[in-house]
């Protein structure tokens, strides 16, 4: 997660500002290894009338459990049949269900037209070909948004989004930048709301959000010192605009008693927060329970946290060189969690440009990027 932007200029200069291997698939071209996988998985499944929990065939495939409850809530991927009426009991034909949806979001398709192919293993569209693009919203044909919990604006639903080759279109960025210096804020929620829809949190992140920061740091630079003072506003603006947007796709999950959650800081003195709530967002949308404690944690209060939470994982933040205090990896690191005699430690993921000059630490991962971050957090024991 190295270099992306974070945050106004202002940050920068007086820390005021804060800143998816197929395992099945809609036509089955697994090697024989997966099929043989997936057989066992039917077998155990099948192997009695109560069917597997929840727990267990998380484990077998390799999804957080809270995935897969917030899979059956959202998409109704789920068990057709539950124990008592209350507890999610997985048959054979659950799981080979579970395991397309697994497949098609490991191809980068969006969750919700991943669930839609699931259950249509028979319809027409290759897993290994991109969905069509959805056309600009207009007046006869409006995105599709859910219904916002009461005080809150309506976001799109993630929709399919466009080829990977095609990315966000350019005037995204402009649209994003332009919409930021007339600081027309309507114009920016939209802006903001269609990429989300089109192109997911991380796709949006990437090619919108943080690439409109770049035009408005560049604004500032070329106008000079009278003009680009008058941009110092926008950029405050925008990155606003961007920490909604980012929050109101990704609420946070909540975690059941047998997953531990990810817990995201930025370490002490760093006031820049928009690269890690980008990926707070991108990990709650992928069901994975989080705590996001924000800019310059103190260490008492990031070594609590940890104590109280357990989590599986510590993302610290750094953007700049002074903030990565190699003292906040061995805090973290000799943090006491779990009863005693059985003592865990959290995977640490040391991320953010202010790590790039800093010797590597042993056992600490270093993401280069967004994606990067979300792949190992997704690899770390959730219970």
């Amino acid at each position: 997660m190295n270099g992306n932007p974070t945050g106004p200029r202002g940050a920068e200069e007086d820390g005021r500002h804060r800143g998816s291997s197929s395992a099945g698939g809609v036509r089955d071209r697994r090697p024989d290894g997966a099929q043989q996988l997936s057989g066992r998985y039917r077998a155990a499944a099948g192997a009695g009338t109560a069917g597997l929990t929840t727990g267990a065939v998380a484990r077998r495939l390799g999804v957080a459990p809270t995935t897969l409850r917030s899979w059956d809530r959202r998409y109704g991927i789920g068990p057709a049949v539950r124990d008592d009426g209350r507890h999610r009991r997985w048959t054979a034909d659950d799981v080979a269900l579970l395991e397309r949806m697994c497949a098609l979001t490991a191809r980068g398709v969006p969750p919700a037209d991943a669930a839609r192919l699931a259950r249509d293993p028979g319809g027409d569209t290759d897993p290994g070909t991109p969905p069509p693009a959805r056309p600009a919203p207009t007046a006869a044909h409006p995105a599709v948004r859910t219904t916002p919990p009461p005080g809150t604006r309506a976001l799109p639903v993630p929709g399919p989004r466009t080829s990977p080759d095609a990315g966000v279109p350019a005037r995204t960025v402009r649209g994003l930048r332009n919409a930021a210096v007339r600081l027309d804020s309507p114009t920016l929620d939209q802006l903001l709301a269609d990429a989300v829809h089109t192109h997911g949190l991380v796709g949006s992140w990437h090619e919108a959000m943080a690439p409109a920061l770049r035009a408005i740091g560049r604004t500032w630079a070329n106008s000079g010192d009278a003009a680009g003072e008058r941009y110092v506003e926008a950029e405050h603006l925008l990155s606003w605009h961007i920490s909604t947007a980012l929050r109101r796709s990704g609420a946070a999950k909540d975690s059941g008693d047998d997953e531990r959650p990810v817990l995201l800081a930025c370490l002490p003195g760093e006031m820049h927060t928009l690269a890690l709530e980008s990926l707070t967002a991108a990990l709650s949308e992928r069901g994975l329970p989080t705590r996001m404690f924000g800019a310059a944690v103190p260490l008492g209060a990031l070594s609590e946290a940890i104590r109280r939470t357990g989590p599986r994982a510590v993302v610290l933040w750094s953007q700049t060189r002074p903030t990565a205090d190699r003292s906040v990896i061995g805090l973290v690191r000799s943090t006491s969690q779990g009863i005693r005699g059985a003592r865990t430690q959290p995977m640490v993921l040391a991320a953010g440009p202010g790590w790039a000059r800093t010797a590597p630490f042993e056992g600490v991962h270093r993401p280069r990027d967004l994606a990067g971050a979300i792949r190992l957090v997704e690899a770390a024991p959730y219970a």
